[in-house]
C-alpha cells in the first residue's frame, strides 16, 4: 500500500467509476492502455493487487470526509434560504455475496449493505450519504443524522418515530409522511377540501396519546392528515406538522419523493454500482464514497455545457473521451486529426 499514494488509488477509482470498469483487472489494463496520458492528471499505472491491498486498509474516512465537503459545497447555495429547502430521506440495498457475510449478513444466506441518503431534490445531490449493514433499521441511522433547522423533511413509512418526528417539530422543520392504516387521530377537526380534486379530506388532530404501550407519545402537537388517491386507485394518509399550506402543497411535496427512487436507480445503473472492486466493509464504503463523487463531478461538469442536454448521454461521452484532452462543451465537435505516429500505431495494431 505504501507504493500507491492515496491520489493514485482515488484516480484509479474515479476513473474507474466514470469508465464503467467492473474489475480490478479492468482498471489495471485500462491505465495501462493509457500509460502515456496518465500524467496529465498525476496518475501512474497501477497493480490490482496494491490497489486491493489498498481499498482494504487504507481508511474510508480519507474518501468518506472528501465526499462530505463536496456534498456540503454543492448545497451551500441554499445557505440563507432554509425555510425553502426539501430533502428527501431513503435507503436502498445492494446485495453482496458471502465472502461479506463478517460484516454485512442480513439472514440466512443473504448479505448486503444499506446506502442510506438524505437528497436535495433542487440540486439533485445528495447532502448527506452513509453506509451501514443490510439489518439497520432506517429510524436508527436518521437519528444519527444531523437535522438542518427550518428545512422540509419526507420519508416514508420506514422512518415511522414518533420521538424522531417530535425532534423534527422542535427544529422549527416541516414533516411530511404517511400514517400507517391502524393510526387513528384524535380530536379531529374537519377542513373544507376542493370538489372533484384528488385531495378526498383535509382534517386536523393529534396522533395518540402513546407511541407504545408503556411509552407516552412526544409529538403532543397538532397535525395534520391529507388523504388522497392516486392514479391506481390507492389511497394515502399523508401526515403533517404543516396546518397552513394548501393540501395540494403537501400532496405534491409526498410526490417528490419519486426523486430520491430516480437517484437510486441512476446510482445502480449509470454508476454501476452492482459490482464490487472488494468485499470488506472498508472497501466497499470507499467505492460507495468515489461513486458519489463521481455524481457530483458529472453533474458541475454537465451545468457548465449546453451542448448535451441528456445527463446520461454527456454521462457517455465523458466515459468515451476520458483520456482525451477535450472541453467538456465541445464533446460533440469532430474529434481532431489523428497525429501520423498515432495513425501508424493503430496500423501496426491492426
Amino acid at each position: 500500500m505504501r507504493r500507491l499514494s492515496t491520489r493514485n488509488q482515488f484516480l484509479a477509482l474515479l476513473y474507474a467509476q466514470l469508465a464503467r470498469a467492473e474489475s480490478l483487472r479492468s482498471i489495471e489494463a485500462l491505465f495501462e492502455s493509457h500509460a502515456a496520458r496518465l500524467y496529465h492528471v498525476g496518475a501512474k499505472e497501477i497493480s490490482r493487487s496494491t490497489l486491493a491491498d489498498a481499498n482494504a486498509k487504507r481508511p474510508h474516512e480519507v474518501f468518506s470526509g472528501l465526499l462530505a465537503k463536496m456534498m456540503q459545497r454543492c448545497d451551500r447555495k441554499l445557505a440563507g434560504e432554509v425555510a425553502d429547502a426539501v430533502y428527501l430521506v431513503d435507503s436502498t440495498r445492494f446485495p453482496l455475496n458471502s465472502l461479506s457475510a463478517h460484516w454485512a449478513k442480513f439472514s440466512n444466506g443473504v448479505n448486503c449493505f444499506k446506502l442510506h441518503i438524505v437528497y436535495n431534490p433542487d440540486t439533485a445531490n445528495p447532502v448527506t450519504a452513509e453506509v451501514t449493514a443490510g439489518n439497520v433499521n432506517d429510524i436508527t441511522m436518521a437519528k444519527s443524522l444531523p437535522i438542518c433547522p427550518g428545512a422540509t423533511y419526507v420519508f416514508d413509512l420506514g422512518y415511522y418515530d414518533y420521538g424522531w418526528w417530535a425532534d423534527l417539530n422542535e427544529q422549527g422543520c416541516r414533516l411530511v409522511t404517511r400514517l400507517k392504516s391502524n393510526t387513528k387521530l384524535r380530536d379531529v377537526v374537519e377542513q373544507t377540501i376542493k370538489k372533484d380534486g384528488y385531495v378526498l379530506s383535509d382534517r386536523i388532530g393529534k396522533l395518540p396519546a402513546r407511541q407504545a404501550a408503556s411509552r407516552k407519545n412526544p409529538f403532543q402537537d397538532p397535525v395534520r392528515e391529507i388523504r388522497v388517491a392516486t392514479e391506481t386507485g390507492k389511497i394515502l394518509r399523508i401526515i403533517t406538522n404543516d396546518l397552513d399550506a394548501s393540501a395540494e402543497e403537501i400532496a405534491d411535496l409526498y410526490k417528490r419523493r419519486w426523486q430520491i427512487e430516480l437517484f437510486f436507480r441512476w446510482v445502480k445503473h449509470m454508476l454501476k454500482i452492482r459490482h464490487f472492486l472488494g468485499t470488506s466493509e472498508n472497501a466497499i464504503r470507499i467505492q460507495i464514497a468515489v461513486a458519489l463523487i463521481a455524481h457530483l463531478l458529472l453533474r458541475a461538469a454537465h451545468k457548465l455545457q449546453s451542448s448535451v442536454e441528456s445527463l446520461q448521454a454527456f454521462t457517455g461521452l465523458i466515459a468515451q473521451n476520458l483520456m482525451h484532452r477535450r472541453r467538456i462543451d465541445a464533446l460533440l465537435d469532430p474529434p481532431p486529426p489523428v497525429a501520423r505516429d498515432d495513425r501508424q500505431l493503430s496500423l501496426s495494431i491492426c
